[in-house]
């Protein structure tokens, strides 16, 4: 998994994509025709759809995984290509383009002035106005594990859920090596937060995805706070009997 082009960027766009071949070429197009300066990776995460296909023909740096991995899993593979090929800078988007690429500067930029060590691409810092917003019933869950987090750790991150993160070479070290796997956003960021690095939130604009729906459906969503809820309070304790 080795790349080793003349002009290697020092920033990688780690974009997970499982049956996303309605949305990929658009992405993916998008980031280099108008961001030439970064590098990317597309982990195809054992898409059972013309991902793969797609992601061949034009082309395209990526990685097929032989199995559906997950997202954290998928996630996690992108972070091992970033530490193979010494990127210094990791940025998460999502393969189904709510994630803007004309934000990628804004969230890389507190790291490159050493003021942050891992920035979250905020779609609540300016109360919620601007952009697609997701349902109130999906913002009810995340304001609940916000203020969880805020509860065990004392840190205030608004958009717990938000897959558009930038982190610098240390997480690119942590996640290559564990990256939490079913739902992985508010329990890495319960890791960043015990770790007592620098956490940054920024806002940002999403964009409702154009083909395609979630995969997150009531039933679904139920499990996912059951579920993340746990996770956040048993890493938090595991946390507490090993400092």
């Amino acid at each position: 998994m080795k790349k080793t082009p003349n002009d290697k960027s020092d920033i990688l766009i780690i974009i997970p994509a499982y049956n996303e071949s309605d949305n990929i070429e658009s992405i993916v197009d998008e980031i280099i025709d108008g961001y030439p300066q970064y590098d990317y990776i597309v982990v195809n995460d054992g898409s059972s759809d013309a991902t793969a296909k797609i992601l061949k023909k034009r082309g395209y740096n990526h990685i097929n995984c032989p199995i559906n991995l997950g997202i954290g899993g998928a996630i996690q593979t992108g972070y091992i290509y970033a530490r193979e090929n010494d990127y210094k800078i990791a940025v998460q988007i999502d393969g189904d383009g709510q994630h803007d690429p004309a934000y990628i500067e804004r969230v890389v930029a507190p790291i490159l002035a050493d003021e942050a060590d891992y920035v979250i691409g905020s779609r609540f810092v300016n109360g919620e106005r601007d952009g697609f917003q997701s349902s109130a019933t999906r913002r009810i869950g995340i304001r609940f594990l916000s203020g969880l987090i805020t509860v065990l750790c004392l840190k205030k991150v608004k958009d717990v859920t938000s897959g558009f993160r930038a982190v610098n070479s240390f997480f690119i070290d942590v996640f290559a090596d564990h990256y939490p796997i079913d739902y992985p956003e508010p329990e890495a960021i319960m890791d960043a937060v015990m770790r007592k690095k620098r956490i940054l939130e920024l806002p940002v604009v999403m964009r409702e995805r154009e083909t395609g729906t979630s995969s997150i459906n009531l039933r679904r969503s139920i499990y996912y706070m059951i579920k993340v809820t746990l996770d956040i309070i048993v890493c938090r304790i595991s946390y507490g009997i090993r400092r």
